[in-house]
């Protein structure tokens, strides 16, 4: 027992040793797909300056200072101050937060949800599979904005919370949107045999969507939600401007841009060009990370 346990160690650190190192496959990944590393990049950035808004925003981003309004980008205040008086680069710190939070929630919840109902769809099939996928016809004949307000108009009196408010419009336009490319996948998935050898061992149908096929689903799923993400930090930022998602004193993105982008675009244009750009680089980024992951997970592109 002892020989063949030392045998089989030997052989494990054998195969350890053979594969390439971390940072090679990084780098590997970095050359193959610079766009994508790019996306990372921009997306580790925000992440960072989200966890670390308290340690590494110069001034507070709620408190107005009357004496310091519409400084222009200079030494002391890199980015300006806005119309009360706030430090726009510690707003835009802090807004990531809010954007990164509503960002993640809601892409991660709505496309869970639409996880398991595009594979119990694909799974039951007949008449549940015909009802359920014209029910998610009726959603995704609505643009995601359209869609957005109509659930902020109709939970707005039922949710105090305006974060959570903005959390559940936005999630549930992604549920439909998820559930139909999650069901082509997991339509093909139901016909291999180990789904019927599940079902003649007697397990149940949650057993059988969980354990069998919802695994075989994540590449399109992982694929969603950094999608979502993007999409949903561009939805938080559109329903903000709009004054029907997060409030002031919160800082966000859209509430920067709401307040300056009309009155003050010419005597202090700051004001609405940095928030602007913070959502476009944010988005930019998740749009390029998921665009790599799609190539990387896709056994159809990776040879590309």
């Amino acid at each position: 027992m002892v020989v063949t346990s030392e045998a089989r160690v030997e052989a494990v650190m054998e195969e350890l040793a053979e594969r390439p190192p971390i940072l090679h496959t990084i780098f590997d990944l970095i050359r193959r797909k610079p766009l994508g590393a790019m996306g990372a990049f921009l997306v580790l950035i925000m992440i960072v300056a989200a966890l670390m808004a308290d340690f590494i925003a110069p001034y507070d981003p709620v408190i107005n200072a009357y004496d310091r309004i519409h400084l222009a980008p200079g030494a002391e205040q890199w980015l300006g101050t806005d119309q009360f008086g706030r430090d726009i680069l510690s707003r835009i710190i802090y807004g990531a937060r809010t954007a990164l939070f509503v960002g993640f929630v809601s892409a991660f919840v709505g496309a869970f949800t639409g996880l398991v109902l595009g594979v119990a769809s694909a799974y039951f099939g007949g008449r549940f599979d015909l009802i359920f996928q014209r029910i998610m016809d009726i959603f995704m004949a609505f643009p995601l904005i359209i869609l957005a307000l109509a659930m902020v108009s109709i939970f707005g009196g039922k949710i105090e919370n305006d974060v959570i408010l903005v959390i559940v419009a936005i999630t549930i336009p992604f549920v439909p949107r998820c559930a139909r490319v999650v069901r082509s996948n997991a339509l093909a998935i139901r016909e291999i045999p180990y789904v019927d050898a599940a079902r003649a061992c007697g397990f149940s149908h949650v057993r059988i969507i969980m354990r069998h096929m919802v695994p075989n689903v994540m590449a399109p799923f992982l694929i969603m939600i950094t999608a979502f993400v993007g999409q949903a930090i561009l939805l938080e930022a559109s329903l903000s401007y709009l004054g029907l998602g997060v409030q002031e004193p919160t800082p966000a993105w859209g509430l920067m841009l709401q307040g300056g982008a009309e009155e003050y675009a010419e005597s202090a244009p700051w004001i609405a060009v940095f928030p602007g750009l913070a959502i476009t680089l944010a988005v930019f980024g998740f749009n390029l990370f998921g665009d790599a992951l799609r190539d990387v997970l896709d056994p159809r592109l990776r040879s590309r």
